[in-house]
């Protein structure tokens, strides 16, 4: 009785929760306000794909159409993001969708808290939880902190992610010495956008781990894993393209006091960094939405979208943990490729080691032997681009 409405169907995500919902036999409902590159909807599990006002530019609109939407379903359907705009835009606008949708977030605000880099630093210094160190820019003796606190390489991160990735296509400025920090601090002001130097913890992206979770409407963590990085693009500083569920139990002892402590429902992801030095876990940061590796959480035995609707049709699943090495790996191929490249050219891997690494159970972003159809529209898409490009 209970649809699902996913915003967002032109990047794997999207595609990975219509999947996981189509395979419960969930009605699912896609939103997207441009037919362009949505691969996401050619899926055989989508229902319906709908054309809407575009949410960035047209918010009332926007919000408008989704009220319209639920009021045309005899019971609340189950809203999912898949993407942080969209996380934010329900997350501004959550006691009202909340009256039209089931959303698992109560707290208005805080999905935006934990997304924002500096709101989550303090949150977690509050709840003793391990951060990088930082320097504000406006802090007075800023020059001399970056060099007795954090020392060069640092990098200089944004406030606000999906701002700073949609104008600079990365998600940090690395900086080498003074010139490039000032350099990095001044492109972000001529943008607009808050930023704040942070050490870069010591460790190979190998070291980059993740913690994903669901907390429940009684605000306790049901149903976890772990898993860690081993490649990602750009490199160094990007998402994850090469990654393999692992457990590690520490990761857990520190995510789940701390998420239920603040409030936390639903879904989320909490990006660690081990120090090669010292072994200890630093809080990078945390994705409120379906993430990347949507796709190897499923085939580990956790699939979250589901979790999630069950969860708000009161209708809960066992509590579940996978404790062990499933032994899967999720790979991005498109991006994948691009990586393995630039880690070969800068030494940090040799073309033997990526060789080792390729035979492994996958969980692909795109690719699935059942559902193929939005894999070969999105090489269709890739094609298209590269002969715009080449004919340009």
């Amino acid at each position: 009785m209970n649809k699902a409405v996913v915003l967002g169907t032109n990047y794997y995500i999207g595609l990975s929760i219509i999947r996981c919902l189509g395979r419960e036999k969930i009605y699912t409902i896609a939103l997207d306000y441009t037919n362009d590159d949505t691969y996401g909807a050619k899926s055989k599990y989508l229902n319906e794909h709908i054309i809407v006002p575009n949410f960035k530019t047209e918010k009332e609109a926007y919000l408008n159409k989704l009220i319209e939407i639920a009021k045309n379903e005899s019971e609340k359907p189950i809203l999912y993001p898949s993407a942080d705009p969209y996380a934010e835009f329900i997350d501004e606008n959550l006691n009202i969708l909340k009256e039209y949708y089931l959303i698992p977030m109560e707290k208005q605000g805080l999905w935006t808290e934990v997304m924002k880099k500096e709101s989550l630093i303090k949150l977690a210094q509050q709840n003793d939880v391990l951060v990088p160190e930082t320097v504000e820019i406006d802090d007075p003796n800023f020059k001399e902190k970056v060099v007795e606190m954090i020392g060069f390489p640092c990098i200089v991160k944004p406030t606000d992610s999906p701002k700073f990735v949609s104008e600079f296509r990365k998600k940090i400025f690395y900086c080498k010495n003074i010139k490039e920090l000032e350099d990095s601090i001044e492109r972000a002001k001529d943008k607009q956008i808050e930023v704040f130097v942070q050490r870069i913890i010591p460790g190979f992206d190998d070291h980059m781990y993740t913690f994903d979770f669901y907390v429940n409407r009684t605000g306790k963590v049901t149903h976890w894993t772990t898993c860690r990085k081993l490649r990602q693009f750009p490199i160094n500083f990007g998402a994850s393209v090469y990654t393999e569920q692992k457990y590690v139990k520490e990761l857990a002892d520190i995510g789940i006091p701390f998420v239920e402590k603040i409030g936390y429902r639903g879904f989320g992801e909490i990006e660690f960094k081990k120090d090669e030095k010292t072994g200890r876990y630093y809080l990078i940061e945390i994705n409120t939405r379906t993430t990347n590796l949507n796709n190897l959480l499923y085939k580990s035995g956790l699939n979250f979208p589901y979790i999630q609707y069950k969860d708000m049709i009161n209708e809960n699943l066992s509590p579940k943990v996978v404790d062990y090495d499933t032994g899967y790996v999720f790979r991005y191929f498109f991006e994948d490729r691009l990586a393995i490249r630039d880690y070969i050219r800068n030494g940090q891997l040799t073309r033997l080691e990526v060789y080792k690494s390729l035979f492994r159970k996958k969980a692909p972003a795109i690719w699935s032997i059942s559902d193929p159809l939005p894999a070969f529209n999105y090489s269709y898409i890739l094609i298209k681009k590269a002969l715009n490009k080449i004919i340009k």
